[in-house]
């Protein structure tokens, strides 16, 4: 639920632009609404990552994702890119977006997702000393697995793969001078490209992981696809349809050894 956060950090500028921040405020003020009464109708537990901004902006609904039953996860604080900013920045962002949503949701998050998706090397090791479960940033694997620390020192985080083919953003998101190309791919367009991942995953035994911007998904046409695509998901055969910490829960349950990939040296 990133709602004007997204637009904001390194671009503070666009807090001058109406329409741009039109856009975002629609996902709390309108999307995240239908979206949970989604959720309950097809009754799945899902995951919100939420900057600590957004919870200070829009408490009242932060308050509702959590009254619903679903899960509050750490997006930063001001949907600041990790790999962007010093390491005293990367502390003060996890230290302030925790602070924000104990303050406003009464919750301590377990899972981290990187703004931008773009997880630093640092990052890892700030989330385990924080507490953190799990990771839900890196593309290397089709299932989740216990992400190394350091190599050799036995810690680690549980890390749950996202990929850029399971996101809307790369499928709806046009503003100009800020995103996209001007192309906005219709909701059956991304519906059939999210069902061809879905069933490849399936046919291995991979875990699907989709993310839905409430400013974008939760537009009329598009929130009609992804609640047929819901109902398709939850009456496939031999499909555990879960929370990320639930599913975290599940993968340290399995005492994996830890893995990581390892820094280029150039």
């Amino acid at each position: 639920m990133d709602a004007e956060s997204a637009v904001l950090w390194n671009a503070p500028g666009n807090a001058d632009r109406m329409s741009v921040m039109s856009h975002q405020a629609y996902g709390p003020l309108v999307g995240v609404p239908r979206l949970l009464r989604m959720l309950d109708h097809h009754q799945i537990r899902s995951t919100f990552f939420v900057p600590g901004y957004t919870a200070h902006r829009y408490p009242g609904i932060v308050r509702d994702i959590a009254r619903a039953g679903h899960e509050i996860a750490h997006h930063g604080y001001l949907h600041e890119q990790p790999s962007a900013v010093d390491l005293a920045g990367q502390i003060d962002n996890l230290d302030r977006g925790l602070d924000a949503l104990a303050e406003v949701a009464g919750v301590r998050p377990v899972g981290y997702r990187a703004p931008m998706w773009d997880l630093s090397w640092e990052t890892p090791a700030l989330l385990a000393a924080r507490g953190f479960l799990y990771d839900s940033s890196l593309m290397d694997a089709d299932v989740p697995y216990e992400l190394a620390i350091t190599p050799g020192s036995g810690e680690s985080i549980v890390e749950i793969p996202i990929q850029w083919a399971l996101d809307d953003w790369e499928q709806y998101c046009f503003l100009p001078d800020i995103s996209g190309s001007g192309l906005i791919e219709t909701p059956a367009k991304a519906r059939e490209l999210w069902t061809s991942e879905f069933e490849g995953l399936h046919d291995e035994g991979g875990c699907w992981v989709l993310t839905n911007h409430p400013f974008l998904s939760g537009r009329p046409g598009r929130a009609r696809q992804l609640g047929e695509l819901m109902a398709e998901v939850m009456a496939t055969p031999g499909v555990w349809v879960a929370s990320l910490e639930e599913i975290a829960q599940h993968t340290r349950s399995l005492g994996l050894a830890p893995r990581s990939i390892v820094r280029p040296e150039l």
